[in-house]
Order: structure tokens, then sequence, then C-alpha cells
């Protein structure tokens, strides 16, 4: 059984040296589609690029629903000068009673490479084991995506274990590596 408590986790604002991170809105439904059609950017996705207007304002919808439950928290990445998203990240499965949480990012293909997903990922960390008191964070990425692994290593986290098969994407299952990090 999880322990969810509505209103024992919050959105914070997050800043580092270059970015914003803000809670998520519905008004950047339009960032994450341009993410979401990206073929690249989803290529190591559980689901293949798509674009449909109403299927992304449905999942962010869903993904500010499990913020209102208590049992996620989305932030949109934006630069510290303005602009619109170009990045989410997220802690979900949010388990107040075990004290731990699932990560995510998504990052646009124009800003890989500058060390975004690394700057964003260091100050949710700290939120999640500092403000949090959360004890420990995983992450589950499709086998093969070296930059997500290579990422998690930088951050501390070390590899766990291998669910075999884990995804069916295009026809074909996939293997998702789980990797962890203690405070």
């Amino acid at each position: 059984m999880n322990f969810r408590h509505p209103g024992a986790v919050s959105s914070s604002i997050l800043s580092t040296a270059r970015l914003r991170l803000r809670p998520l809105r519905q008004s950047d439904a339009p960032a994450v589609r341009g993410m979401m059609s990206d073929p690249e950017v989803m290529r190591f996705w559980d689901w293949p690029p798509f674009g449909d207007r109403k299927t992304v304002a449905r999942i962010v919808s869903g993904q500010l629903g499990q913020v209102a439950e208590g049992s996620a928290l989305y932030w949109a990445v934006c630069s510290v000068t303005g602009g619109p998203a170009f990045g989410v990240c997220d802690l979900s499965d949010i388990d107040t009673h075990h004290r731990r949480a699932e990560i995510g990012f998504l990052f646009a293909h124009t800003h890989w490479g500058q060390g975004y997903a690394s700057e964003a990922m260091q100050a949710i960390i700290a939120h999640a084991f500092g403000p949090m008191d959360l004890e420990r964070l995983w992450a589950r990425f499709h086998a093969g995506n070296t930059a997500s692994r290579d990422l998690l290593a930088r951050l501390g986290f070390s590899y766990e274990g291998l669910l075999k098969a884990h995804i069916l994407r295009d026809g074909e299952r996939r293997d998702c590596e789980i990797w962890g990090r203690l405070r």
C-alpha cells in the first residue's frame, strides 16, 4: 500500500544558474507537444512520437491531476531569462511513507548537449533529498539509451537491474534498466 498524502508534497519553483524550473501548467502543452512530436526525442520513450494537440493536452492534464493528488510533481524547464519551456522534469510515484520517488526528464532536441538536463536534475535531487525528505530516487530508461545512463551515473545513480521485455514499442519488446540513488 502506497501512502500518498495530498498536500504532503508541493511543487516549488527551483532555480539554477541558467534555469528556472516552475510547476507545469496546462499552457505548457504546446511546448510538450513539440518535444513529443520529435522522433529523436521520443526514440527511447515508451510511446512513439505523436503530436495530436488533444492527446498532449490530456497527458498534461493527467500530470496535473497527479500533482493534485500528491503522487507526482512536474516542472517545466525554462531559461532564467524567460521564454517557453524546453524541457520537463518530474518526481513521480511519490511514496511519502517509504520516502521514495521515480525521477524523469524530457528535453527538446535543440537543447541537448548543453548540460541543461544535468543542471535541472541536480536541482530536483536537492529538492527531493532536502525539503521533501526523501531517501531514495530511482529512474527507468530503455536499454541502449546511453545519454540517460551517462547522465544518471554523473548524478550519483547506479545500476540496479534489468526489466526484460518491459515495454512493447513499435511491435518489439524493449528491455529497461533501473538505476537508483540513496540520499
